[in-house]
């Protein structure tokens, strides 16, 4: 069984490489860059690190965090007044839900496109014509 040595990882990560960019039509060498597998890996570490830090930066410094939801720099007056609206958009909605319900089966009653009558008998009280 071939045997693993500690170092063998660390020398394929040094082994250099060259990368030449040709162009295509003439085959003239354009640039050439002498590169690791270490190198690369430091590269896209430091890149992705570096956005990362300049995304946060963003958030934290410039006004965009008050318009992402879920950071929590929210100002307090503003999340009230926020479900407020919501609270009063909901019930604007319910409202306009019941009215167009109405309408519908007002519509449906003058077309006389009722299924069921009513037909419960009603319990009117006497008139009394003494008084003539």
């Amino acid at each position: 069984m071939a045997r693993v040595e500690g170092n063998s990882t660390l020398k394929r990560l040094r082994n250099r490489y060259l990368l030449v960019v040709m162009n295509e039509d003439t085959y003239e060498e354009v640039v050439k860059f002498r590169l690791s597998r270490l190198s690369v890996y430091i590269i896209l570490s430091s890149t992705f690190v570096l956005f990362t830090i300049l995304t946060v930066a963003l958030i934290v410094f410039t006004p965009i965090k008050y318009y992402l939801p879920g950071v929590g720099y929210g100002d307090a007056r503003q999340v009230r007044e926020y479900r407020q609206l919501k609270i009063r958009a909901d019930s604007m909605e319910n409202a306009m839900k019941f009215k167009q319900q109405y309408l519908d089966d007002l519509k449906k009653v003058l077309e006389g496109k009722t299924s069921s009558l009513d037909t419960n008998k009603l319990d009117l009280p006497k008139e009394d014509n003494t008084n003539e």
